[in-house]
């Protein structure tokens, strides 16, 4: 595949970045429970801090993300990319180390400082550096491949955790974060389109730098020189309804998902008593069905459906599964709701897809940057109604018997996302014919 082989350096630091990432997944929620609950399966405070921790992160990355992407379209992106690869070995190496109370709470405050850094950043760098080496009418499928490859990294962690024991999991994925970014130092190459093309002279004299075979490109904001401001972030997503409508999107996407997230493991075990063995089936089968879906499913159905179409498919299925998950009546009921990964994973992609081809490559990084933001936004506001109402639902307060009373609810903000994607005119997103 030509987008594999523009970008292999960029995978392979992607699968390794992904893989030490997750694969402390499957075992967090033991861990945490074992030091702050032992011997029970239910825990509010396990939940607070999980909620707590979830919208620090976000507000950070909603903070940083923008700023981060906004940076790298000026001093390149592999030089931004150095920064969440570094700090996503910290954390991992104290967990390594112990997982007692004390470690747990060492862990939970630097995974906490550095999530902020390295989710949103990761992934917004990423899909800026695929943007400048993927030509516009490739791009959709090269996003594709690109969630896919981070979806085989999170197999991989899936089936690593599921075979080790605690601790070795905890110690090889601390090993597989140094590894990523000795990889990435070493062999990804900087890209040759936005700010990497320019020297400093030449971006003041000539601020959007274009080379002087460039095409005419669709219009563009103005070159920013310092960090987006709000208002500059503010006039990016209302300079189009295309922008509009995939900022509604990806919030109520982003606020459902962070929902599910907050929630779905704490349900589990609190329903069916699951555990680090368990966990790892469930993610396993996201993992598969995530990176089919993302490296096969999606490069056939996006020239035939399109972006928009495609969209509307994978948030219904997106919907379906978060309901699936709410009623469960049977401890392999999540797996089949799992399943619905295979459709509901291409949300990301297509938003990404959409919004790139609306700017030219010097905007890449903000905008990619502004998306995350908003992601993030959800991430942030998600724990404030999530957390309360998941362990309000798993408590023996609640006056009807709904365990997953907070998973149907994350369906409904899913639901919200879905409706706001229909009113997308598939003419919309079609960048305008080049003359």
């Amino acid at each position: 595949m030509e987008e594999v082989a523009e970008l292999g350096h960029l995978l392979v630091f992607a699968f390794l970045f992904c893989f030490a990432a997750f694969m402390v997944g499957p075992v967090i929620t033991d861990v945490t429970m074992g030091a702050l609950c032992p011997g029970r399966d239910e825990c509010s405070l396990a939940i607070y801090l999980t909620g707590i921790q979830q919208a620090v992160t976000g507000l950070g990355a909603l903070v940083l993300t923008p700023v981060v992407g906004n940076l790298s379209d000026r001093y390149g992106r592999k030089a931004l990319l150095a920064l969440p690869a570094t700090a996503s070995i910290v954390p991992l190496g104290i967990l390594a180390y112990g997982r007692t109370r004390g470690y747990f709470y060492a862990y939970y405050i630097t995974k906490t400082l550095t999530a902020t850094v390295c989710e949103g950043s990761m992934m917004c760098l990423s899909l800026a550096y695929v943007a400048d080496r993927v030509p516009e009418a490739r791009r959709a499928a090269a996003f594709g491949v690109f969630s896919g490859v981070c979806s085989a990294g999170f197999v991989a962690s899936a089936i690593a955790a599921r075979f080790l024991s605690v601790s070795s999991t905890c110690q090889v994925a601390a090993l597989a974060a140094v590894v990523t970014a000795v990889y990435m130092k070493a062999f990804l190459q900087e890209t040759d389109s936005g700010a990497s093309s320019c020297s400093y002279d030449e971006e003041v004299s000539q601020p959007l730098c274009i080379p002087s075979s460039s095409e005419e490109l669709s219009p563009k904001l103005p070159p920013l020189r310092k960090a987006p401001s709000l208002s500059e972030i503010a006039a990016l997503l209302t300079s189009s309804s295309t922008f509009s409508r995939a900022a509604v999107v990806t919030f109520f996407h982003g606020l459902g998902d962070a929902g599910q997230l907050n929630t779905l493991l704490y349900f589990l075990k609190a329903k069916f008593h699951y555990s680090k063995n368990q966990y790892a089936n469930l993610l396993l089968i996201i993992g598969i069905t995530g990176s089919f879906s993302q490296l096969t499913v999606m490069p056939f159905l996006v020239p035939k459906l399109g972006e928009q179409k495609l969209l509307i498919i994978a948030l219904t299925a997106s919907c379906g599964h978060a309901f699936l998950y709410s009623i469960a009546w049977s401890f392999w009921v999540p797996y089949l709701a799992a399943s619905c990964v295979i459709l509901s994973m291409l949300v990301t992609p297509c938003i990404r897809s959409i919004i790139s081809k609306k700017v030219g490559p010097f905007e890449q990084g903000m905008v990619q940057g502004c998306i995350t933001g908003i992601s993030s936004t959800a991430n942030v506001i998600s724990p404030l109604i999530f957390t309360p109402l998941t362990a309000w639902c798993l408590s023996e307060a609640t006056p009807f018997y709904l365990k997953g009373f907070s998973l149907a609810c994350a369906g409904f903000a899913t639901l919200v996302a879905l409706a706001t994607s229909i009113c997308m005119r598939p003419a919309e997103v079609q960048r305008p014919d080049r003359k």
